[in-house]
């Protein structure tokens, strides 16, 4: 898998985040608009009803500021993923929120555990691990990047705040480590120079040719073009005055 299929901009980048973002906040506007409460879609753990909200439990929120927090983060996130990971996009998305939302359920609290949380866990725990396991400069910013905006979400995935759904954070951050390990093999790889191939022959190196054995620069080197031409000379009788 070359760089270019990686880190290549198409209209999806953007296009499908917004479309993410978008049916989450029509979700939230019906609820509002209609006087419905799908909270009770959500993962509700240890219970075989609770096993809807896996697949629904991202697109529910509680109130405009639960969905604004997740909004943001959610849109930048999946952004980054489409553009540096476009292989393996889908796959992150949909077994990210399958296996983060069955997690939950395994673990969580006998409460109701909604909003697409536990999802920008598994994008900021798997965009971290992912950059530092390729060693690619790219991706090892971006994952600082991500590190920069959202370390402090770390704190989050631990039971300090009543009303948050710690499980489903906690959960989000293990299954972003662990799709940053299966999916180690199909990340863009560094570009490797002429020398550090392992084909590399410093006697056909044209760079090294112009220089000695003790690193003096030879100002003019002959080419093996010039070196194997014949010499031609050319003969040429000089008219006298007579003719």
């Amino acid at each position: 898998m070359n760089n270019k299929e990686h880190f290549k901009f198409s209209t999806g980048v953007i296009a499908y985040p917004v479309l993410f973002v978008l049916i989450i906040w029509l979700v939230f506007w019906f609820e509002v608009r209609f006087g419905f409460n799908f909270s009770k879609y959500g993962v509700y753990p240890q219970t075989l009803k609770g096993l809807r909200g896996v697949v629904l439990s991202p697109f529910i929120h509680g109130d405009i500021q639960h969905i604004y927090h997740n909004t943001i983060p959610l849109f930048v996130l999946s952004t980054a993923l489409f553009y540096f990971y476009r292989p393996i996009t889908w796959k992150v998305l949909v077994f990210g929120i399958l296996f983060s939302g069955f997690l939950t359920w395994c673990i969580g609290r006998p409460s109701y555990h909604i909003g697409a949380s536990g999802l920008i866990y598994v994008l900021v725990s798997f965009t971290f691990f992912k950059g530092v396991f390729a060693k690619h400069y790219r991706l090892i910013a971006l994952s600082l990047l991500v590190i920069f905006l959202y370390g402090s979400m770390i704190w989050y995935a631990i039971p300090l705040e009543k009303g948050i759904s710690w499980e489903g954070h906690l959960s989000g951050l293990i299954v972003g480590l662990l799709f940053a390990l299966f999916f180690r093999k199909e990340i863009a790889k560094p570009k490797k120079y002429v020398w550090e191939r392992d084909d590399y022959n410093e006697e056909n190196d044209p760079f090294l040719k112009h220089f000695d054995e003790n690193g003096n620069f030879i100002e003019t080197i002959e080419t093996e073009e010039e070196q194997e031409q014949p010499t031609i000379n050319y003969a040429y009788k000089k008219h006298s005055e007579k003719d």
